[in-house]
């Protein structure tokens, strides 16, 4: 545990679901873990015992990515958790993979003659996912691996997978349903017979949802904030001149509203309480990256490429790669935004960032 945890308190202590099981944290709520082949290993979902038009059952939040393996989970799951009842719907933070890759799936494995399980997500993510899902978006293709070239990363091995990477997101978000239904911010759902609060979140997905109980005092945050990691905040090629960072500091300090006692359930990691603490860690951690990046900047021109050793001190494989491109564009802009770092692009075509 490092400093940072030790300031949070961990409710369940180091207890983790079993895989295809759940763990019930509070009345109604249910924990599910589920693996995934990254550095980041795992991700949380949550069975919400629900009743929606008169039938009794249970709302899913997030799906984990398209794989069989997942698939399987969540059929133990089912077998094992859901005391004989259906999914009703399939509700869905935001539009990234681990979190919306098998939403169709599961929607059309609870859809019935009688009764439709639908996907509930914000406008902005299911059109983001529709879109991507046919094609890319973000962390690979053409577009990506010249976005990144243009940001200074100059080594072809890399260029070229990543432009080899054109289904990366497809592969794993291989459809979504074709109908949903709208969660915007201030929306007031109501799930088993309470109401949860919709959240949206900017800068690590178009348009986040967290969902607040303020019965139970339970968050779950989705991606926005996480007790162990900071969220990644980065710049993609379908946005070039985006400030993410600015959006999303901006985004988790609406949540400083909600109760200092409020459990937080994030996507990555464990359920923890600490709220306040946690979104001033995260402000810290954002000001002693970008205090890194000016200074680096105020030695000499810099591209987004060669603040990955300034950002990151571990090393980085190629899929960790993409995200720290990402996301030293976002510090760069962020300063760029703010007039403290001015940009040119010189005759090689990349974008070098100097103080002043």
């Amino acid at each position: 545990m490092n400093l940072q945890e030790a300031e949070l308190n961990y409710p369940l202590g180091d207890t983790l679901p079993a895989p295809g099981r759940t763990l019930e944290i509070a009345p109604g709520v249910r924990w599910v873990r589920m693996a995934l082949p990254f550095a980041l290993d795992h991700i949380n979902l949550w069975l919400l015992r629900d009743e929606l038009d008169g039938q009794a059952g249970w709302t899913v939040v997030d799906c984990c990515i398209a794989r069989d393996e997942a698939k399987a989970q969540w059929e133990e799951v089912f077998a094992s958790s859901l005391e004989g009842l259906p999914v009703l719907r399939v509700m869905v933070t935001h539009m990234h993979p681990d979190h919306i890759g098998l939403a169709h799936w599961l929607c059309q494995r609870w859809t019935t003659s009688e009764h439709t399980c639908r996907l509930w997500i914000s406008a902005t993510d299911f059109n983001a996912a529709r879109v991507a899902s046919q094609s890319t978006t973000g962390f690979g293709g053409a577009a990506a691996a010249d976005f990144f070239a243009s940001h200074g990363l100059s080594d072809p091995e890399s260029i070229e997978k990543i432009r080899a990477r054109a289904s990366y997101y497809p592969s794993m978000v291989p459809d979504v349903p074709r109908s949903f239904r709208r969660l915007q911010d201030g929306d007031q759902v109501r799930i088993g017979g309470r109401d949860w609060q919709c959240i949206a979140g900017y800068g690590h997905a178009p348009e986040h949802i967290s969902l607040f109980c303020p019965e139970l005092k339970l968050l779950i945050s989705g991606d926005m904030v996480l007790p162990r990691i900071s969220t990644n905040i980065s710049v993609y090629d379908v946005e070039p001149e985006s400030n993410p960072l600015q959006l999303f500091l901006s985004s988790i300090e609406r949540l400083r509203r909600l109760p200092q006692d409020t459990r937080v359930l994030p996507s990555h990691g464990k359920p923890f309480t600490g709220l306040h603490r946690r979104i001033d860690q995260l402000h810290e951690h954002h000001r002693e990256r970008l205090a890194d990046v000016l200074q680096a900047c105020a030695e000499r021109p810099r591209t987004a490429a060669e603040m990955l050793p300034v950002l990151f001190k571990r090393k980085l494989d190629l899929h960790q790669t993409t995200f720290a491109m990402g996301e030293a564009v976002a510090h760069l802009h962020a300063l760029w935004y703010e007039g403290r770092l001015r940009r040119e692009r010189g005759a090689d075509g990349v974008w070098r960032f100097a103080a002043g």
